[in-house]
């Protein structure tokens, strides 16, 4: 059993990727591959976009993180100045906190930096992948129908492709018809003259016709005979005589 299942694996594997194989059209197939790099550039430059953007945020909190330190130095002093010792620890102490938010910030630009630096060196590289890509599709695409027009002109002209050779078989066909109606016309000629066949248009039955014939046969026996006559006279036969008048010799 497992080998027959094997086998039907295999015949039905075999039979699909044919059929696959038929279906499949080089131009349809290249042009879906070059739309698929399309998304996949246009999805690379979203991630850019995506990094450069979180970049700019945290810039922009660095930015106001560095005013918050630096007001926050300047209201210290100002404390100190004031004899407010604990007012100035405070600022201080939440002068740290921010400073130690900075590095973070720092830290974070950093990564962001070096990930856009990654995806745009990706992006880059793509970008000459897919223009590369599209250059050899087209030229693949331009063989590819060249090849196709080059094979239905020669099945064209040899008569081997699946259309011409339907036109052929109805040739075929038609020269066969054509035989087979001459040679039934050529039958029922011959039925028709051996009297085989008798001819329903024809007014009288068999019997009138075959007198008619007769008769026609016996006067044309008539007429012949009457030519020999005036042949073996060396003339014409005599004239009648019009009426009161004799023949005299």
């Amino acid at each position: 059993m497992p080998g027959l299942m094997g086998r039907l694996n295999l015949i039905f594997k075999s039979k699909f990727s044919k059929a696959l194989d038929r279906a499949e059209n080089p131009n349809e197939t290249l042009d879906y591959s070059y739309e698929e790099q399309l998304r996949q550039l246009q999805n690379v430059k979203r991630g850019v976009a995506d990094v450069t953007t979180a970049k700019k945020r945290l810039e922009m909190q660095y930015t106001t993180m560095k005013q918050q330190v630096d007001k926050l130095d300047d209201q210290a002093r100002q404390a100190l100045k004031a004899g407010r010792e604990d007012l100035a620890r405070e600022a201080l102490s939440r002068k740290a906190a921010a400073e130690s938010q900075l590095e973070g910030i720092m830290t974070q630009g950093q990564q962001l930096e070096a990930q856009q630096q990654k995806l745009i060196a990706g992006e880059r590289t793509l970008q000459t992948k897919v223009e590369s890509f599209r250059t050899q599709k087209e030229v693949i695409k331009a063989q590819y129908s060249a090849a196709e027009a080059q094979v239905r002109i020669g099945e064209a002209a040899t008569g081997i492709g699946e259309q011409m050779a339907d036109v052929g078989l109805a040739v075929q066909r038609a020269k066969d018809k054509t035989e087979q109606m001459q040679a039934r016309a050529g039958a029922i000629e011959e039925l028709t003259a051996a009297g085989a066949l008798e001819d329903f248009t024809a007014s009288g039955d068999d019997i009138d016709r075959q007198l008619s014939q007769i008769s026609q046969s016996g006067q044309v026996d008539d007429e012949l005979a009457k030519m020999k006559a005036e042949l073996d006279s060396g003339g014409e036969a005599p004239k009648p005589l019009p009426e009161g008048e004799t023949d005299a010799k």
